[in-house]
C-alpha cells in the first residue's frame, strides 16, 4: 500500500483545499411576483416556475 514518504506541509494542504470553500446561493427573482428564489426550484411564494403554476398555493 502506498504511504506518503514526508509529511505535506500546511501551505501545500491549504492550496489544494482552496477550492473546497462554500457557495453562496445562486437567486433568481420570480417573473411573477419578484421574490429572490433559488434557480431550478417553483418559486415558494405564488408557485410559479417556467412560465406556469405549477404548485396551488393559499393566496
Amino acid at each position: 500500500m502506498a504511504v506518503p514518504k514526508r509529511r505535506s506541509s500546511k501551505s501545500r494542504s491549504r492550496t489544494r483545499r482552496a477550492h473546497n470553500q462554500v457557495k453562496p446561493v445562486q437567486l433568481a427573482y420570480c417573473p411573477q411576483c419578484g421574490t429572490p428564489v433559488p434557480t431550478h426550484v417553483a418559486c415558494p411564494n405564488c408557485g410559479y416556475y417556467q412560465g406556469r403554476t405549477v404548485i396551488e398555493t393559499e393566496d
